[in-house]
């Protein structure tokens, strides 16, 4: 299960940790802290040598409610940390944007996987990620950032986010996106109530059996929230909690805010798993 990513070779049948870089002035848990490129670089950096095997870069905040951002400005929060990072770390840039610009801008300057949350949606997004030629991760949302949370309803959470995701990677296949290159996000948080989102860490494993890496990112989420009553940034514990069991339930990638303690938690989970 090696895959690339601009000429990185990972194996994908292990558990990887992506370190949460956002160079926003809103995201719900650290925005405005790294929207200089000095602080970012030196955030990046930090997390590379805790052990990070992805650094994902957004410059728009998907949290509920949050603005809009204009096309230049998702640019200018984005590029100049992406091409830093790719020049100076020894990482796999992950670009965290719906906009094709910012794909192909960002993959132009090092990125070397698209992660979408909008599963390749927005006009022009499924051909600018066919031309950029990397790794892309689809990931199921229902509704829009802005008011995914209002009122999500599923009959069948599981087999909706499952036929969601295989249509499209068969749009994907359609563009030209081969299959060897997508990763599946079951979008912990994205149009989905606690109910929902524990039932889909539950059967993660049969997601798994799609086919593709499972990229996963609970960290700090809110659903974590509403289990242990604990803010924001007290989720650390619940945070690793279900990073063991999606490491154990087949994930590939990981994506957190606190890699040094995460990548611990896999340790574990690998070793449990090397021993059945």
């Amino acid at each position: 299960m090696e895959m690339k990513f601009a000429g990185r070779a990972l194996d994908m049948s292990r558990c990887h940790v992506m370190g949460v870089l956002n160079v926003t002035p809103d995201s719900f848990s650290d925005g405005g802290r790294f929207n200089q490129l000095d602080v970012a670089l030196l955030k990046a950096r930090q997390m590379v040598a805790d052990g990070a095997a992805f650094i994902d870069v957004g410059g728009e905040s998907t949290r509920p409610g949050a603005a809009v951002v204009s096309v230049q400005e998702e640019l200018d929060r984005v590029c100049s940390v992406v091409e830093a990072i790719s020049r100076e770390l020894d990482v796999v840039v992950s670009v965290d944007t719906s906009t094709p610009a910012v794909m192909a801008q960002a993959v132009e300057l090092g990125a070397g996987l698209i992660n979408d949350v909008r599963a390749l949606q927005r006009d022009g997004a499924l051909a600018a990620a066919a031309a950029a030629d990397v790794p892309v991760c689809i990931m199921h949302i229902q509704g829009e950032p802005q008011t995914m949370q209002e009122r999500p309803e599923y009959q069948n959470v599981m087999r909706e986010v499952g036929e969601f995701l295989v249509q499209r990677v068969h749009l994907a296949a359609k563009a030209g996106i081969s299959a060897e290159n997508i990763i599946l996000d079951p979008g912990f948080g994205f149009g989905k109530n606690l109910e929902h989102n524990l039932r889909l860490l539950a059967n993660l494993d049969q997601l798994r059996a799609l086919g593709h890496p499972l990229l996963v990112g609970m960290s700090r989420k809110s659903m974590l929230g509403h289990i242990t009553g604990r803010d924001v940034d007290e989720r650390l514990p619940a945070s690793l909690a279900a990073a063991t069991i999606s490491a154990m339930k087949g994930a590939s990638i990981i994506r957190v805010h606190d890699v040094r303690e995460t990548i611990d938690a896999v340790k574990i989970a690998a070793a449990v798993k090397g021993a059945s």
